[in-house]
């Protein structure tokens, strides 16, 4: 069931802070993950196009396990063309494809206290997506 979606957006990834190994040396396959798994944090810029229109930024504390599976965990900002702000929290995961891409599923909580918006504070929303060469493409639907 996919419900109506609300808006999608693309970001392109401004920054990375790796701990102990770096995401080139990981996805280039140069370096094998490490057992413990590896930590980054991935910050993002770009917009989104919908019911909901405007810049979206933040940072994702991206997790990878040794298996390759990968824990996303989301925070940021929409700032809507009409001059409001939604906080966005998105949890899920990433599994990667042979052809490098990465296949993303989210659950998303959007809130606010923007009377213009307030509709998305009631509503569960998810998000399935992929990410290639530093950019990120999601669409966001609600039940």
């Amino acid at each position: 069931m996919r419900g109506e979606k609300v808006y999608e957006y693309t970001v392109q990834i401004t920054g990375v802070t790796d701990f102990g190994v770096t995401a080139e040396a990981i996805l280039s396959g140069q370096t094998p993950v490490p057992p413990q798994g590896a930590r980054f944090d991935f910050t993002f810029d770009g917009q989104a196009q919908g019911k909901i229109a405007g810049r979206i930024h933040g940072i994702d504390y991206f997790r990878m396990r040794a298996d390759g599976r990968a824990e996303l965990d989301i925070r940021g900002v929409i700032e809507t063309g009409d001059g409001h702000r939604i906080s966005l929290v998105a949890t899920g995961i990433t599994t990667p494809r042979a052809d490098g891409v990465m296949d993303l599923v989210e659950t998303v909580q959007l809130t606010t206290a923007s009377p213009e918006y307030a509709w998305v504070n009631t509503r569960p929303f998810w998000a399935i997506g992929t990410s290639s060469g530093g950019s990120i493409h999601i669409e966001v639907y609600q039940q």
